[in-house]
């Protein structure tokens, strides 16, 4: 595979491989360098690509892994900082922004436990199928629509608490 056939086949999904990114550790500039290496990984092993069923979801599941794997390293503690930081950090614009009903939501989504999160922004962000979100975690469809369903509860409750201001 040369240059020009590995970048027609990863480089489509380069957006969607960074809103994980960027679901998953909070910070833009750790979103860019895992989405770099994961690309750098699949240069690695670029002959390999084509004997994947769906490269989309090999670079999807790669970077899910990767970003997974550097929460749990040495270097999370920074990126404890750096996700303590960036909530602190909020200007008065925002502020203001967080009033969007997205920018809302996405909000919300942070809060929900990493399962739910990443099976919301892949079902509901990116629009993968079940079958396709199942072989993407390694999980079954099963598992997969109850975590979307307790997620989509979470969100719906969070945002008829914040627009009813607690009153049902």
């Amino acid at each position: 595979m040369n240059q020009n056939e590995f970048l027609g086949t990863v480089l489509p999904f380069k957006d969607k491989l960074y809103r994980l990114a960027k679901r998953i550790l909070v910070s833009k500039d750790e979103a860019e360098d895992a989405v770099q290496e994961v690309y750098l990984k699949l240069w690695k092993g670029k002959g390999k690509i084509k004997n994947y069923k769906n490269p989309e979801a090999f670079a999807i599941t790669m970077t899910k892994n990767y970003c997974l794997d550097r929460l749990k390293s040495k270097q999370a503690n920074n990126l404890k900082i750096v996700h303590n930081t960036f909530q602190h950090s909020q200007s008065v614009e925002r502020e203001v922004e967080a009033n969007d009903g997205v920018t809302m939501v996405f909000k919300i989504m942070e809060t929900l436990p990493e399962q739910q999160r990443i099976v919301l922004q892949l079902r509901d962000v990116e629009q993968f199928e079940f079958s396709e979100i199942a072989e993407m975690l390694d999980s079954n469809e099963t598992a997969i629509r109850v975590n979307l369903s307790r997620a989509r509860k979470t969100v719906r409750e969070a945002l008829l608490k914040k627009y009813n201001y607690g009153v049902s």
